[in-house]
């Protein structure tokens, strides 16, 4: 069955670095466009990052801009994000994200969430 694991969420002091990574499996990996979305303590979802299928193009929010970096590994079927400059704005779950279409009809697969927390 469809299976994304997030890992490498904790605790970081603002200004550091964390990289989490989505291992994804039961899918056909690249031909998913993989997406990050975080969800902050008591707001709603918020896209963070895109990847395409080929690796090739990259989009941010511009919240993340200049300090998170996604790639994908299309041998090891996983999506990674590196994230630097963390700010306390920054903790949230975080979520890997699978987005494939039925015709023009999305849908999503969604991992467990990784929760990073941004704090002195």
């Amino acid at each position: 069955q469809v299976q994304l694991v997030e890992s490498g969420g904790g605790l970081v002091q603002p200004g550091g670095s964390l990289r989490l990574s989505c291992a994804a499996s039961g899918f056909t990996f690249s031909t998913y466009w993989m997406h990050w979305v975080r969800q902050a303590p008591g707001k709603g979802l918020e896209w963070v990052s895109a990847i395409n299928n080929g690796g090739g193009s990259t989009y941010y929010a511009d919240s993340v801009k200049g300090r998170f970096t996604i790639s994908r590994d299309s041998v090891n079927n996983a999506v990674y994000l590196q994230m630097n400059s963390l700010e306390p704005e920054d903790t949230a779950v975080y979520y890997c994200n699978a987005r494939g279409y039925s015709g023009t009809i999305p849908y999503d697969y969604w991992g467990q969430g990784t929760q990073v927390t941004v704090a002195s």
